[in-house]
This record gives C-alpha cells, sequence and structure tokens, in this order.
C-alpha cells in the first residue's frame, strides 16, 4: 500500500467517524463541530483525486463561511434538546424506512463495483493555444469549461442567488406592525430643542397649607 492509498483510508475512516457522530452527538454545538472535520476530510479526498479547486472551495466557502455561520446561530439559539427529542419515536418508523433505502442504494453501488477504465486520465503538460508546452492546471481547466460550454447555466444560478439575496434582504427591512421602525430622514434632521418639550400643566386642586413649625418652650430658649 503506498502513501496515497494510505491517505485515503485515513481521511475516510476519519470522515465516517465524524459523519456517524454528526447524527448521534447530544450537543448541536458538537454536532457542527464534527460537520466541520467531516468537511475537512473530504477536502483531503479531493486533493487526493487531484481536484484542487473543489478542495479549496469546500474549506473556504463551507468550513470558513457556513459552518462558522451555523456555529454562532446554534450557540446563541437557546435550543432544548429536550422538546426536540419528544417525537422522535413518532417519526422513527418513517426514519427507518428512508434509512433503509439510502442503505440499499448504496449496496447496490458499491457491490456493483467502479469501473476505473472509464476514470479520465488527468494529463500532466498541455498545450496552449500559442503552441506552448505548459503544466496542467485543473483551476483553469474548469473555469475553461464553465465559461465556455456551461456559461449559461452559470449565469442563470449568479442570478437565482442574487434574486434569493435581493428578497431576503427585502423580507429583513420590510415593516412589520409588530415592532416600532423610525424612518432615517427624520433622524438626520432632529434638533436639540425637538428631544425635549416642557409642558406647563395647571394644578388640578390647591395646595395644601403650610403648617408653622412648633415654637420652643421658653426654659429651652432660655438655657
Amino acid at each position: 500500500m503506498d502513501a496515497k492509498t494510505g491517505f485515503f483510508y485515513l481521511f475516510a475512516l476519519v470522515m465516517l467517524f465524524s459523519a456517524f457522530r454528526v447524527i448521534t452527538a447530544r450537543n448541536p454545538v458538537h454536532a457542527v463541530l464534527f460537520l466541520m472535520l467531516a468537511f475537512s476530510q473530504a477536502a483531503g479526498v479531493w486533493l487526493l483525486l487531484k481536484a484542487e479547486f473543489l478542495a479549496i472551495v469546500l474549506v473556504l466557502v463551507y468550513l470558513g463561511a457556513v459552518m462558522v455561520l451555523f456555529l454562532f446561530v446554534v450557540m446563541m439559539l437557546d435550543i432544548h434538546i429536550d422538546s426536540l427529542r419528544q417525537g422522535f419515536w413518532r417519526h422513527f418508523p418513517l426514519a427507518l424506512l428512508i434509512g433503509g433505502v439510502v442503505t440499499l442504494e448504496m449496496a447496490m453501488v458499491l457491490f456493483g463495483g467502479f469501473r476505473t477504465s472509464d476514470a479520465p486520465v488527468v494529463p500532466e503538460t498541455v498545450t496552449n493555444a500559442a503552441g506552448q508546452v505548459v503544466q496542467y492546471s485543473n483551476a483553469k481547466a474548469l473555469g475553461t469549461l464553465l465559461y465556455t460550454k456551461y456559461l449559461y447555466p452559470v449565469e442563470i444560478a449568479a442570478v437565482l442567488l442574487l434574486i434569493a439575496m435581493v428578497t431576503a434582504i427585502a423580507l429583513t427591512l420590510r415593516e412589520r406592525k409588530d415592532n416600532k421602525k423610525v424612518a432615517e430622514s427624520r433622524q438626520v434632521r432632529v434638533r436639540a430643542a425637538d428631544r425635549v418639550e416642557i409642558v406647563k400643566i395647571a394644578p388640578t386642586r390647591a395646595p395644601l397649607p403650610v403648617e408653622p413649625a412648633p415654637e420652643a418652650p421658653a426654659q429651652e430658649a432660655k438655657k
């Protein structure tokens, strides 16, 4: 067994263990951390398959943004685990059925075997448009394929993501009846004299008479 095969078994073993711990961990924070570990091991497997660009994107996007966001959301939310586990046995038969179907499909794929003869061969060097022999770049080949053959699907996906982002912002900034909202233009034009207003209010009843202080006895005054 060479070093590449050893690293593959190491990454695969850690990834399977972390994926199992994601669904069995009782603490949601621990589940998110195990999911981050699984993504990191998947990035290592992609590096072994010479898919450097996909591995870097997985680390930057999922580990650097999405999983960190999940971690902060889970840590800030007050999640009651006991309330979430109340309907476990009620949905257990459906979950068992879906898990059995997924396991059967994976078994059919694994027992069927993989045709290694159809795997693409990655060349060490290629010839560019100028006729020069340069080293093959996986990221450059992927970018060329995305922006030539799959240009329209990439543009449609970008437009859909932009619409989703604008919609999320619009839903966040919409006016709701159950909260108070002040116009920003009025906040900018506010003056110090407008913040406090002194209003004179007439008394509703006459003030009580002031009782004079009792006089001291004459003997104490002489002392």
